[in-house]
């Protein structure tokens, strides 16, 4: 039995964090804001190509929600969200009141539907007399979505994108970093991403205006006064001075981070090249460069949630972290009623496939660790 845990994505520190956060603490900047605050989002904005703007907050959940908030979207709208994703992509439209339409995913690379994308804002016209406010799409598991077609067709409506890129920090549709499309860009820094803070995201925004805004709604919304005066709703939203030394200090190995990843996927690929109904989910075409945030891999011959339940649990008694993919938005009981548009693959999918240890602390040795356990936990003959 393998005795060291193999766990999917474990924080990695590179050793610089540490002496970002005894900055902070040598200046007493142990307050939201501060310098590290604005070199991190100086460093972020730098790695996406320096065209837009960023601003540091508590959390990407906080990020979507401010940027649905810049967009306008408020109680009787609709905003059309990928249904197969996580449920912080679809949250803030309910805490603005709105209505999530969902929309199901394409096979190559499991994000938002360009075809199914259409058809819902077409038919939500049809039964609403309007369209909907805003599109959020989701580069799932750090796989970039089909850009071209989908902000093709955004454009052709005039709705905005919001780019939820939160497991996809670094990576590129062709050559430019996700969360750079639309409108606004949406990164997470949670404990177990590309990089971390322990806690916290950033929202990237395409104008210096639009910064300023945002970080009015992040900081309460206090007007311009010489006492506190508030004539909207705000949030205490932005990034502590601490935390944002930490990603001072995580940015310094983000390539690593991605490259690391990068280079697990690929021993994956290898090693179940020849297995017949196990497949691993890869970059469709030279277009897409996926981070490959995690892993993940399908078996055709299952088609049961409690059998990938199954296998994990078996290689959870080998000391190896494995999880479920997301399940569908759709068919969470909190949506229950949402309209949605869709054609079954994103619960195909979530009846078919797991995410797989991938983190800066999987080593070559764990792959084949990882590959051995699970081949022996397919409970069907003819995967041997």
């Amino acid at each position: 039995m393998n005795k060291k845990p193999i766990y999917l994505c474990l924080a990695h520190m590179g050793g610089k964090e540490q002496d970002f956060i005894q900055e902070a603490f040598d200046t007493n900047w142990v307050v939201p804001l501060g310098p590290n605050v604005n070199e991190f989002e100086q460093d972020i904005k730098s790695y996406l190509g320096g065209e837009k703007e960023v601003v540091a907050l508590s959390a990407g959940t906080a990020a979507i929600h401010l940027a649905l908030i810049q967009l306008g979207v408020t109680a009787g709208d609709e905003v059309i969200c990928q249904s197969f994703t996580f449920c912080a992509s679809v949250n803030p439209i309910i805490y603005q009141g709105a209505t999530p339409v969902f929309v199901d995913s394409e096979t190559d690379t499991w994000n938002m539907s360009p075809a199914l994308l259409e058809e819902a804002i077409l038919d939500r016209q049809a039964k609403t007399g309007k369209l909907p406010k805003a599109i959020v799409l989701v580069h799932l598991y750090g796989m970039p979505a089909k850009m071209d077609e989908i902000m093709a067709i955004a454009n052709k409506y005039a709705i905005a994108v919001l780019e939820d890129a939160a497991e996809a920090m670094g990576s590129c549709y062709k050559g430019k970093p996700c969360g750079t499309f639309g409108r606004f860009g949406v990164l997470s820094f949670n404990g177990n991403k590309m990089i971390t803070t322990s806690g916290g995201g950033a929202l990237v925004c395409a104008s210096p205006e639009q910064q300023q805004q945002v970080m009015f709604y992040a900081t309460q919304a206090r007007e311009n006064f010489a006492y506190y005066q508030h004539e909207k709703i705000g949030y205490n939203y932005r990034l502590s001075n601490i935390c944002a030394g930490i990603g001072r200090g995580q940015m310094l190995v983000l390539d690593a981070h991605i490259a690391h990843h990068r280079h697990v996927n690929a021993l994956y690929q290898a090693a179940f090249a020849g297995v017949e109904g196990v497949s691993v989910l890869t970059n469709p075409s030279a277009d897409f460069e996926s981070n490959y945030w995690l892993s993940t891999i399908l078996f055709d011959q299952i088609d049961s949630i409690d059998t990938c339940v199954a296998i994990c649990e078996s290689l959870g008694k080998k000391s190896i972290e494995a999880r479920p993919l997301w399940k569908p938005l759709h068919l969470q009981p909190v949506f229950d009623g949402a309209p949605a548009y869709v054609d079954g693959t994103s619960e195909r999918l979530f009846n078919q496939g797991l995410c797989i240890p991938s983190g800066p602390y999987v080593t070559d040795a764990d792959v084949a660790l990882v590959v051995e356990a699970i081949l022996f936990s397919i409970p069907l003959k003819n995967y041997f």
